[in-house]
């Protein structure tokens, strides 16, 4: 295994999520510059017109559950501030994509794979491979899971923990506490990946993932706000 094929495996680690479609992947980490532009390259770029949708839907979504009374500027505002490409690049370092990604020696050496413009659209790019791979809610976990850091950047009011709002709904509707169950642990030691599914009286049990039960239930709590209630 060479030096970049160690780099994906850690991060399909990092992320907890490793890729069915492996042409798919290698896509979604490749630069335009491989291949100096010929057509049999198939690089990320597709893709990152993609992952641009998909990151603008879940975080409207995740803003609207956050802030339900916040004004239409201020959402535009703090949306701003999810959705750039500096934004995007910071979460392409943390689960180190610079690394993964495969890119012409000429581009490397003037310093591309450093550059917040072209990690960030990769880093949109591998957010729309797992939509295309896994569907939405693999798409949402991704972005749950790393885009916290950025919304303790936006400065707005202090949100409600998923949980603490799903416990909330549950009793407003007279239904038990919601009940959490691990259903699977994957990954290694280092970095392992919990699913995890909430039920909230006879509502079917909704499934998320995350790096850390705890980071789990928060997501499948989400999920089931979402789906019963819509962004809130």
């Amino acid at each position: 295994m060479n030096r970049r094929q160690v780099a994906v495996a850690e991060l399909e680690g990092r992320i907890g999520y490793v890729f069915h479609d492996r042409e798919l992947l290698e896509r979604a980490l490749t630069h335009a510059s491989v291949g100096d532009g010929a057509l049999k390259v198939r690089h990320y770029e597709r893709l990152e017109f993609l992952g641009d949708r998909v990151l603008n839907l879940v975080a409207a979504e995740r803003l609207m559950a956050l802030y339900p009374d916040a004004r239409e500027g201020e959402m535009s505002r703090m949306m701003a501030g999810l959705v750039n490409y500096h934004a995007c690049a910071r979460v392409a370092r943390s689960i180190g994509l610079p690394d993964a990604l495969r890119m012409a020696l000429s581009a490397s050496k003037i310093g591309a794979r450093d550059k917040d413009s072209v990690l960030g659209d990769a880093c949109e790019a591998l957010l729309g491979a797992i939509y295309v791979d896994d569907g939405l809610e693999a798409a949402r976990a991704f972005f749950l899971a790393f885009w916290k850091d950025e919304f303790e950047r936006l400065g707005g009011p202090k949100a409600k923990d998923p949980k603490t709002q799903l416990q909330e709904w549950a009793q407003a509707r007279g239904l038990p506490l919601p009940a959490y169950a691990v259903e699977k642990r994957e990954g290694p030691d280092h970095a392992p990946s919990f699913t995890v599914s909430v039920t909230v009286g006879d509502y079917d049990p909704e499934l998320a993932e995350g790096r850390s039960r705890q980071e789990a239930e928060k997501a499948a709590a989400l999920v089931m706000l979402l789906k019963r209630e819509g962004p809130q």
